[in-house]
């Protein structure tokens, strides 16, 4: 009696467990959320435990393979709490290239509940093992069949996927990712695997599947369940992992055609850090954050600049090359950056960076700083108070600005105002009180650090103020033809008003205006008055950073077969273009309202489907 007691409760908490990790999908509905094809989610779930079960025989010798997906489960419910969306690529990618430093300083006071959390759901995986130890072995011949069924199955989709179906009919989604991106042609293309070569090479010379078979399955439905779309994603990564390093083989014979005259000049790209727009004073800001920048002549701020995108990894690559917005979340691009053009214009190139070196050489940003002549990583730290402030970038561009070499382009990538703020700045900068300096471990989900994390934010500010300053004194002190361009690479939320959101990545205004503007020199305003003109014109102008790669070259007055004045800040041939901003969707970003004390930019339509 007692061992079948013991046997039930077996049984009910291995399928309970079970029956818990397939219901992640359906966490949304707690929050107030709908969840699309749930029918379909719950059909392949029930599908692919079927396989799971009759492949393996008994969960026992399958169990181990849950593991990830285990450990996993906490960040999934994170992010679906506080971005209204689960694990992807890109969130693997972000985990993947974060040092661990840098992870440790982000939790703050929450590392010890998350290795708690995770030490008991490691206990759980564990009892669930033992659970599934001589308990549901499938050893009837029916299991079988039942793997027999399951493989057709998979066979008859990935064929009908390959060599299509007749009067094939467009699945939902497909239908939706269709929809409205006739305007943004995709400029890569994954890299053909030798099973796409085979079904290449027989398309045409084997026939296609009746409509009805078609079904409205989709990778990206599949991606959606539970515990199997975990190992969907993994794929999906490791996948871009290959393929950034290949399109890096295959860019290496991409070629502008850039030319330029033989004048000197010196070209300084900065690109900033999680810097939002109207925390500067330089912007209207009450606060005087910026007051070195006012004082600066010959600096153009620009008023109306957005970033798509509010993450380093997916915005960098946007505003170094010509990749567009809606393209930001795919891995990797066809083509090189605005480096390789200066290059073939005959510029020496640098890249310093005090961003943090993890991850150096297999990131989406590093792809492009690989480019340059010149690439230095200064930052041993990661984001932790013993990394680098940035002005560990100062004596590097002052050896790049003495290098013997007539024509340069010089791209600082500062740490800027990255979390933790009060980390972000010398101590002499510590302006407004109370702010973060001195706090150990400080939480940014925790609200009731508002005050100090927006003075520590403002010092953080200040101290950027400082630093593009003594950049702009170095390029001065050259007396030549020299710019310097300035953009972040998104901005921030910082509990604005009754908003209960903070950081980044949650769809707000103030993630997405952002801070730009243009320093030229005056050797340069007597050399290029045209440039000068249209720039001061263009300072209101609705811009994005998909401008810069092309306003960049212009100002440099680098040239090329295929360029795009029509986006460059210095030509009188700008035109205006369509914004989207990465918020529930593409949304068109003038086409939108904000919404709440948050701010979050919502379509006044449909927002365009990411297409990842």
């Amino acid at each position: 009696m007692l061992k079948k007691l013991l046997q039930r409760r077996q049984y009910s908490f291995l399928l309970g467990s079970y029956l818990l990790i397939s219901a992640v999908p359906f966490f949304p509905l707690m929050l107030g959320r709908p969840v699309e094809h749930a029918n379909l989610i719950v059909a392949l779930e029930l599908f692919f435990w079927l396989l799971l079960w009759s492949l393996f025989k008994r969960p026992r010798n399958f169990h181990w393979l849950l593991l990830p997906v285990f450990l996993a489960l906490p960040i999934e419910i994170y992010l679906q709490i506080f971005f209204m969306q689960g694990i992807s690529p890109h969130h693997l990618g972000l985990i993947i290239e974060t040092s661990p430093k840098e992870a440790v300083e982000f939790l703050g006071k929450k590392t010890l509940l998350l290795i708690l959390i995770e030490t008991a759901i490691l206990g759980w995986w564990y009892f669930v093992n033992r659970a599934g130890k001589s308990i549901l072995v499938w050893t009837h011949a029916s299991r079988w069949l039942g793997l027999a069924i399951c493989l057709f199955c998979i066979a008859l989709f990935v064929y009908g996927e390959e060599f299509g179906y007749q009067q094939a009919q467009h699945s939902v989604l497909a239908n939706a990712a269709d929809d409205g991106n006739d305007d943004e042609a995709s400029t890569t293309a994954p890299t053909p695997t030798r099973f796409h070569e085979l079904t290449s090479a027989l398309q045409g010379k084997v026939p296609s599947l009746p409509s009805w078979f078609e079904t409205p399955v989709d990778k990206k439905i599949v991606a959606r369940t539970w515990p199997f779309g975990f190992a969907v994603n993994v794929a999906d990564f490791l996948y871009e992992r290959h393929y950034l390093s290949v399109l890096a083989e295959k860019s290496s014979a991409f070629t502008f055609g850039a030319t330029s005259d033989t004048t000197p000049k010196t070209i300084v790209v900065i690109i900033g850090e999680s810097s939002r727009f109207d925390r500067w004073s330089l912007n209207g800001y009450g606060r005087d954050t910026t007051p070195l920048l006012k004082s600066e002549a010959n600096l153009v701020a620009l008023s109306d600049i957005i970033s798509p995108v509010a993450a380093t990894r997916l915005s960098v690559p946007v505003i170094v090359s010509r990749k567009p917005a809606m393209q930001s979340l795919k891995a990797g691009f066809s083509e090189k950056s605005f480096l390789s053009a200066f290059k073939e214009a005959g510029f020496k190139t640098y890249w310093i960076s005090n961003q943090m070196s993890f991850g150096e050489f297999d990131t989406p940003v590093s792809v492009f700083a690989k480019e340059a002549d010149v690439t230095e990583f200064l930052n041993l730290g990661g984001f932790t108070n013993s990394s680098s402030l940035d002005q560990v970038m100062l004596d590097p561009l002052e050896r790049a600005l003495k290098d013997a070499s007539l024509k340069k382009l010089i791209v600082l990538h500062s740490i800027g105002n990255h979390w933790n703020y009060s980390h972000r700045h010398a101590p002499e900068f510590n302006r407004w009180t109370p702010s973060l300096t001195g706090e150990t471990d400080p939480d940014y989900d925790d609200r009731a650090i508002k005050q100090q994390m927006n003075n520590s934010y403002d010092n953080s500010v200040l101290y950027t103020d400082w630093f593009l300053t003594q950049a702009i004194h170095k390029l001065k002190a050259q007396n030549i033809i020299s710019a310097l361009i300035y953009v972040s690479d998104h901005g921030q939320t910082l509990y604005d008003g009754a908003c209960e959101l903070a950081f980044h990545g949650h769809n707000t205004q103030y993630e997405f205006h952002i801070p730009a503007f243009l320093w030229y020199s005056n050797d340069y305003a007597e050399q290029f008055p045209d440039k000068v003109a249209q720039l001061k014109q263009h300072r209101h102008a609705k811009l994005s950073t998909e401008n810069i790669f092309h306003s960049v070259l212009d100002v440099a007055d680098v040239h090329y077969p295929s360029e795009q004045l029509e986006r460059s800040i210095v030509s009188a041939k700008l035109t205006a273009h369509k914004r989207y901003v990465d918020s529930y969707g593409w949304t068109n970003y003038d086409d939108a309202h904000l919404q709440g004390d948050c701010h979050e930019v919502i379509d006044n339509h449909k927002p365009l489907p990411r297409d990842e």
